[in-house]
């Protein structure tokens, strides 16, 4: 059954065969995708697939007969909701933890962790419309996963899915890719490992086990408020949202970026197209507040602090005009003591932002305007109090797989660019109102030159044809569990080259050869 590499070569160049294929015309999350039966029994042994990936055994507490409800069934509370308003009748439980053993074993039979105790739910957001579904793992106590981040241990995990990606390779790769970039900047991205997973016995298939995003020293490495502490001098952890609606009032706010004023695309044409960051109303984008929060205060201080720092960027890059916080952080006014860039460079951690901006626009993820975009400030002792970007997230809709680059070629990230639906035009303000400034692309030029003449991306592509290769047992006993790829569900959702290809190789092939071609793009834009 091992495939060479070189057949995962030659299937790159055989991509206009595999677009022939026609997607699928079925609803964006739909439920109702074939299950193979040949699935593994669920008495099935551990040895007999834990031959090239650790494997990740989850055992409930319970033996009530429908215990496994809490893996096949829940659907997030807010995804629900919005599916039933053009599926009416439409109900799903919403995810819960299930009292859990947790084991893992390493390919050589060696225990990892051997029945650590741990709560288990679906986690995620359209991703538990699928019918194989996100896991997050909270264990009893702190574990160290497969040596993930250096052996870094936490009580808090995730098991991705990949359902929609049908190479199974998108997260890993991205994830490497922002790792190689943003740690070069002590800016953090998550850590990843393959592995196949039984529930209750039952072979569940491959899944990606990654860090969970959250506030640690050694993940978001900022400072952490005492439980019901209500100062304003602590970390703030957030993500451009847009499900911040489903969060509580302390937990989300909304800034209207220097009154929805228009930015100019950046398109390779100048700027020839305008776009405003709301919309005009279209875009309900907010923010989540991701980390602890104890007192309207806090909330009120950084929804202020965001709002102003945008206002900051925007004046210095549109009315090259230079403006500084007062002492406590709640106004801003302008100055002729400092240049522009400075200001900028005063609240603004411009390098992980450039760095944020290579990953995105490597990517063109179709969430780019929506979701999945994550910045912290820090207010504590010793703190930068600047705004920073990183913790990069969720791939499986980018890198080809959609509709978006999908040649490879185009400006994207700070584009102008169309909600899923197709319903409106907008743009991630973020990653746009800085790109007409000559000392800011200069940045993304220096980072982009350097990490391409250090192989970064050249790694990346290989990993696609070696993990292809060398885990090719473990995706063949997925796709006999789930054959999502052969039915399509997520057919009308991907690009026509994605959804034309029928095996994980296939998917992987075209996969690789997107990423090439997008890496050539960008370095004829970029490389100095």
């Amino acid at each position: 059954m091992k495939r060479k590499l070189l057949c995962l070569i030659l299937a790159c160049t055989m991509l206009s065969g595999c677009a022939k294929g026609s997607s699928s015309s079925q609803q964006q999350g739909s439920n109702d995708a074939q299950v193979s039966s040949s699935t593994h029994e669920s008495a099935a042994a551990e040895s007999d697939f834990m031959d090239v990936m650790p494997v990740l055994a989850i055992q409930t507490v319970s033996d009530d007969k429908n215990v496994l409800d809490f893996v096949n069934k829940p659907v997030a509370e807010h995804v629900a909701k919005s599916r039933a308003t053009w599926d009416p009748g439409f109900k799903a439980p919403v995810p819960y933890y299930e009292e859990c053993k947790v084991s893992l074993t390493d390919t050589d039979g060696s225990k990892l962790i051997d029945s650590a105790g741990a709560q288990v739910k679906v986690r995620g957001n359209w991703t538990t419309m699928y019918n194989k579904k996100p896991l997050r793992i909270k264990f009893d106590e702190k574990q160290s996963m497969s040596g993930l981040n250096n052996g870094a241990e936490f009580k808090n995990w995730l098991l991705l899915a990949e359902y929609k990606d049908g190479s199974m390779l998108r997260n890993k790769a991205a994830l490497s890719v922002a790792d190689e970039i943003l740690g070069k900047d002590g800016i953090y991205a998550a850590d990843t490992q393959l592995v196949e997973v039984t529930i209750n016995g039952e072979y569940y298939g491959v899944y990606l086990l990654c860090e969970y995003s959250q506030v640690n020293k050694d993940r978001i490495d900022i400072t952490k408020p005492e439980e019901g502490y209500e100062g304003t001098d602590i970390g703030y952890f957030l993500e451009y949202d847009g499900y911040y609606y489903s969060e509580d009032d302390l937990h989300s706010f909304k800034i209207y970026y220097n009154k929805d004023a228009q930015l100019k695309a950046y398109d390779g044409n100048g700027g020839s197209k305008t776009a405003s960051p709301l919309s005009k109303g279209k875009n309900d984008v907010g923010f989540s507040i991701k980390s602890d929060i104890y007192s309207k205060a806090q909330t009120d201080f950084i929804h202020h602090f965001v709002d102003n720092v945008y206002k900051i960027m925007y004046f210095a890059a549109y009315e090259n005009k230079a403006y500084v916080f007062n002492d406590d952080f709640s106004e801003i006014s302008e100055t002729s003591d400092i240049t522009p860039q400075q200001a900028v460079e005063q609240v603004v951690d411009v390098d992980s932002l450039a760095d944020m901006f290579i990953i995105s626009e490597l990517t063109c993820d179709a969430d780019i305007y929506w979701s999945s975009f994550f910045m912290y400030a820090d207010f504590g002792e010793g703190g930068s109090k600047k705004l920073t970007f990183g913790n990069p997230w969720d791939f499986d809709s980018a890198l080809g797989n959609k509709n978006r680059c999908a040649n490879g070629e185009g400006h994207y990230a700070a584009n102008v660019v169309s909600d899923v639906n197709g319903n409106y035009r907008t743009i991630n303000p973020w990653l746009a109102v800085l790109m007409y400034c000559d000392w800011y692309t200069e940045i993304i030029k220096d980072k982009w030159t350097a990490a391409y003449d250090d192989g970064v991306f050249t790694r990346a592509i290989e990993m696609i044809g070696s993990d292809t290769e060398k885990y090719a047992p473990a995706f063949d006993r997925n796709y006999e569990k789930w054959d999502n790829i052969i039915h399509n569900e997520a057919g009308n959702e991907l690009s026509r080259g994605a959804a034309a290809c029928k095996t994980q190789a296939e998917c992987a092939a075209y996969f690789s050869d997107w990423l090439t071609k997008r890496v050539e793009f960008m370095n004829g834009c970029w490389h100095k």
